[in-house]
């Protein structure tokens, strides 16, 4: 295999990072991109007020799965005592991977000054040298730099213009996001991570989070294959609360906050349902499916200061009750109708919901109901509950 190491603060990790590790990706062909943060660079003191390390890992974690099944996050760096040396990492690195070939990655300013690294020509020995460059005069430069390390160490080494990289440092972030500033650099997840965790001296209130804000903390509590369903429920129940008269801006928040807390331990969602005082049956609290809809309620209304009618249809997105009310009959519909989804009859149903919110509603009861009995599972209350209402109505 052929594997990228791309270490650094990621203080925190912003768009450039992003773009730079995607480049590399494709211009080196790499399995697998391996994001090492470090825990004290041997070149700079991490700034006063930085996040913790387990901080920076979260934020690096987040950038990895953005970036897909090839990259991963290594915290070889954050468990070492002393200063974060590259080529201590780059020993390790062999270590794990004995027969893979590896390539250290970096910006163009730390190509040029490779040599003043520690051991610089051990690190050359170890590992193939990328470089990005954003310019042509930085693309001249680092060309100039290759023939010399080629020559006085026989290098490896590549150099990869991207020329739409930004033009932005992690300093710059840091010095605007106490602004209100900055997030334009930023993934929705990172930023949303650093709103929820109020680093870099910004003070969010997040029971008063704009819509973006709000998309941004949410996003940040879940993974990144989850995305695309969030954001289709979301677009799906705007649209159902304008053709049938529900507050658009609750749908929407409801549609962003419904899956929050997907990815949650089953003692997590317990821990909040019964901190928050959300009652549980016994089907629920041995079960994560049911439970995330009951612990994203709790968090929406408790938390992030949602409303009534947004916490009731997050509470009863997943299975249903009698005596829905139109905004829980409207994200139920959007979770099962939003554009991602694909199965036999969901355009039927998707027809249907715009013009007979109750028939799709039973349809999509039966269509549950007959999925669990078929799993050999058992079908929860409420569902049996809605069933029954929605036939009699």
């Amino acid at each position: 295999m052929r594997i990228g190491i791309y270490g650094g603060s990621f203080n925190p990790p912003h768009l450039g990072h992003m773009a730079a590790a995607r480049a590399a990706i494709d211009s080196l062909n790499l399995d697998r991109l391996v994001l090492v943060p470090n825990s004290q660079p041997p070149h700079k003191q991490l700034p006063p007020g930085s996040p913790t390390p387990q901080q920076r890992m979260a934020m690096t974690a987040m950038t990895a799965d953005q970036l897909g099944p090839k990259a991963e996050v290594w915290d070889v760096e954050l468990r070492r005592e002393g200063k974060s040396y590259t080529v201590d990492t780059l020993e390790q690195a062999v270590e794990r991977w004995p027969e893979d070939e590896l390539w250290l990655l970096m910006g163009s300013d730390m190509f040029l000054s490779l040599e003043d690294w520690h051991l610089p020509q051990r690190i050359m020995e170890l590992a193939g040298i990328c470089a990005f460059a954003r310019t042509r005069e930085d693309m001249d430069r680092c060309h100039t730099h290759c023939a010399t390390l080629t020559q006085r160490y026989n290098a490896r080494v590549q150099v990869i213009e991207i020329p739409d990289l930004r033009e932005v440092s992690s300093t710059q972030i840091r010095s605007q996001l106490p602004q209100g500033e900055g997030m334009q650099h930023l993934s929705q997840q990172v930023y949303g991570y650093i709103l929820r965790e109020r680093l870099y001296h910004t003070h969010a209130n997040l029971a008063q989070l704009s819509v973006e804000e709000l998309r941004c903390v949410s996003n940040s509590m879940v993974k990144a294959k989850r995305l695309a369903h969030i954001k289709g429920t979301e677009e799906e129940a705007v649209q159902l609360a304008r053709r049938w008269g529900a507050d658009v801006d609750q749908m929407r928040r409801a549609g962003i906050l419904h899956d929050c807390t997907k990815y949650f331990p089953l003692e997590q969602h317990l821990a909040i349902c019964d901190r928050y005082g959300f009652p549980l049956d016994e089907m629920e609290r041995r079960s994560e499916k049911l439970l995330h809809s009951k612990s994203g309620a709790a968090l929406a209304e408790h938390v992030f200061g949602q409303e009534q009618a947004v916490v009731q249809a997050i509470s009863y997105h997943t299975t249903g009750r009698a005596n829905m009310t139109l905004e829980e009959m409207i994200l139920y519909m959007a979770d099962y109708i939003e554009p991602n989804r694909a199965f036999e009859g969901v355009e039927e149903m998707r027809e249907l919901a715009y013009r007979d919110l109750k028939a799709a509603m039973l349809m999509g009861v039966e269509m549950s109901m007959e999925d669990m009995r078929e799993r050999n599972q058992p079908i929860h209350c409420n569902t049996l509950e809605a069933y029954n209402w929605l036939k009699e109505t």
